[in-house]
């Protein structure tokens, strides 16, 4: 139970905001990525991981990327119209960041998971972006890539 007080507090703290496509106290919150803000112990990551289809640990947000490592994993995912994932900002937590390379044992960040599942970094993400895997990445999570239907929109 500290763990969570704690966790809500460094949240607080550091002005995290989840946005959430619903309706609560009769304000309607939508964005296209939630900014969210967690501890960064190994259960809470493994549970972080694979609560959203789509999760990226980032410098920065999808609105605001603060290197351009973060920016082009969040301009891949914009090219193929994914949209709706989760987006953890390291920076304001230097525990979580920490923790995720830990975790992943991956040394950088932006790290990239699908279905709780590592996919990799930016090289990795923009790898799978031009050699077309991740077309078929995303069609294994129900997504159909925007790149897909303006091809077949095309033709």
């Amino acid at each position: 139970m500290n763990s969570l007080i704690r966790a809500t507090a460094r949240c607080l703290r550091s002005g995290a905001a989840v946005c959430l496509p619903r309706q609560t106290n009769g304000r309607v919150w939508s964005a296209p990525a939630r900014f969210l803000c967690a501890a960064a112990d190994r259960k809470d990551l493994g549970e972080m991981v694979k609560k959203d289809k789509v999760v990226v640990f980032m410098k920065g947000t999808p609105a605001q990327p603060m290197c351009g490592f973060s920016n082009a994993v969040v301009q891949i995912l914009r090219m193929h119209g994914v949209e709706d994932y989760a987006a953890y900002n390291v920076l304001e937590d230097q525990e979580l960041r920490q923790g995720v390379k830990d975790f992943s044992n991956w040394p950088t960040i932006p790290q990239v998971y699908f279905n709780g599942e590592f996919v990799g970094g930016c090289d990795i993400l923009l790898q799978m972006h031009q050699n077309g895997d991740l077309v078929e990445e995303l069609n294994k999570l129900g997504i159909s890539s925007a790149l897909l239907n303006a091809e077949k929109e095309s033709k």
